[in-house]
């Protein structure tokens, strides 16, 4: 077994510096640590070495574009702000490239032989999970954070490791996009 494995975009240290300083603050609920702030394209769950080869070898053959510019916009939450079980950030600009992107994803991972995920995806970055759910409108209620961007040029393959400290994340593959050899 590889292990329970997921496909993300990761952010730079300078952007999770930068949108920890703005947050300024605690979070309703368990906030996720910003050293594992990250966009997920697809979750994939316990996989196995067949799966995974498998896996690797259908993201080599996929064309995942260009590098493409983000910025994070204003905070929202699941199901909704009244009720809310997470607290996430959403994005101001690139919501086509991680569109884009889940997209080769999901061909890839289908390819693989992985079933596709019955959910449609929302480019979004957790910040915290809350249970029980809360009402977070006074939270949320506050200008975005357009001004924190950077240029998106890498798609990782992780795998987590859960414990009681919180879950740990540990890159096993980096697929830079834009370049012919995308495995670095």
């Amino acid at each position: 077994m590889v292990g329970r494995l997921f496909i993300a975009v990761p952010l730079p240290d300078e952007v999770r510096h930068a949108l920890a300083a703005l947050l300024d603050g605690p979070l309703p609920g368990r906030a996720v640590h910003p050293s594992n702030w990250h966009l997920t394209l697809r979750f994939l769950g316990d996989t196995d070495e067949v799966t995974y080869d498998r896996l690797l070898h259908a993201l080599g053959v996929v064309d995942f574009g260009e590098p493409f510019r983000a910025a994070f916009g204003a905070l929202g939450a699941f199901p909704r702000p009244a009720k809310a079980t997470v607290l996430w950030v959403g994005f101001s600009d690139g919501l086509a490239g991680f569109t884009r992107l889940s997209g080769v994803v999901a061909e890839a991972v289908e390819a693989a032989g992985i079933p596709s995920e019955d959910r449609p995806f929302r480019a979004h970055l957790t910040l915290s999970r809350i249970r029980p759910h809360q009402d977070v409108r006074p939270v949320i209620d506050r200008p975005p954070f357009d001004d924190v961007s950077w240029t998106v040029g890498e798609v990782d393959v992780f795998r987590s490791h859960l414990g009681s400290g919180g879950p740990r994340y540990e890159r096993l593959e980096r697929i830079m996009l834009g370049v012919e050899h995308m495995f670095e």
